[in-house]
């Protein structure tokens, strides 16, 4: 399955939804990285979650970026997504070694354990939006879902999963985000609330061959739904040897001056998606001339 965003209404236009099959994109992280089995979930789980929050964005050029930082043994995470949900992130820790959890998987609440989750969101305003609360439990869905009620003051359900294979690569991936809306009736409310209690997991569903349609397909059984939207979504980092070398200009003449006189030539790594760039003497001695 192609990996895609699903937006839509349901419930008279009383509950909008998000949801999403993430499987290739975290599998590409995964290879990008070399993520351990728990950073790869933990990783997993918070691209596609901003993947579909960047699929909220209206305008092209918005972009929405979630940090973690956390005391656990992943030290944090970041993610970021385009309005067209091309995400990026990377973990800290991407070797973190975690046993399972209580009930055998994967202890990604454990990777995490106290913190704070940021969401930044710029939208072409001189100032982006920054709102930020505390990790609930650390297993990233209830964390954002708790983000939603409290800073944008939004009832919402997410729901967030990576499997994985026996050889650690990406089996399945993705998640849902349902909000309603302030009109929401109570009887919506209830009945949503008793349907996504029976929901087994995001990813049992994708393993047993559902698509993300099908999935809403369940929660919303008996409630007119409409998918209004499908959007292609993908890992993809913009960084170039170019805007590498204006972030190496931008640290000052000095440090460049410092650069040359080692003569020797530098690497620079992008931490969204590990490649690296070279970069000669010669090649420094120009970018002095820039800085200039």
């Amino acid at each position: 399955m192609e990996d895609y965003i699903i937006r839509g209404m349901a419930a008279g236009q009383q509950v909008r939804f998000f949801a999403s099959s993430t499987k290739n994109l975290v599998e590409q992280a995964r290879k990008l990285h070399n993520t351990s089995p728990v950073a790869t979930a933990a990783l997993g789980r918070l691209l596609t979650g901003t993947a579909m929050m960047g699929s909220m964005c209206k305008n092209d050029s918005d972009m929405v970026t979630v940090q973690i930082q956390c005391n656990g043994p992943i030290g944090g995470l970041v993610a970021t997504s385009d309005a067209k949900a091309r995400v990026k992130g990377y973990a800290y820790n991407k070797d973190v070694m975690l046993p399972p959890n209580k009930i055998g998987k994967l202890d990604v609440g454990g990777a995490l354990g106290q913190g704070v989750l940021t969401v930044i969101k710029d939208l072409g305003l001189k100032e982006p939006y920054s709102g930020q609360t505390n990790l609930v439990t650390g297993e990233i869905a209830e964390d954002l879902t708790y983000y939603f009620a409290s800073s944008e003051q939004i009832p919402t359900s997410v729901a967030l999963g990576v499997l994985m294979n026996k050889e650690n690569t990406v089996r399945q991936a993705g998640g849902f985000i349902i909000q309603m809306m302030p009109f929401a009736t109570d009887e919506v409310i209830s009945a949503l609330e008793t349907r996504l209690k029976e929901f087994t997991s995001v990813t049992s569903h994708l393993d047993a061959g559902e698509t993300p349609e099908d999935m809403m397909a369940v929660l919303f059984e008996g409630m007119d739904y409409t998918v209004e939207d499908k959007i292609p979504t993908e890992f993809y980092c913009n960084c170039s040897k170019e805007r590498v070398s204006k972030a190496v200009i931008s640290v000052g003449k000095k440090e460049l001056e410092d650069m040359i006189r080692d003569g020797e030539p530098i690497e620079v790594n992008c931490h969204f998606c590990n490649s690296h760039y070279r970069f000669t003497v010669e090649e420094l001695k120009e970018m002095l001339k820039a800085a200039r």
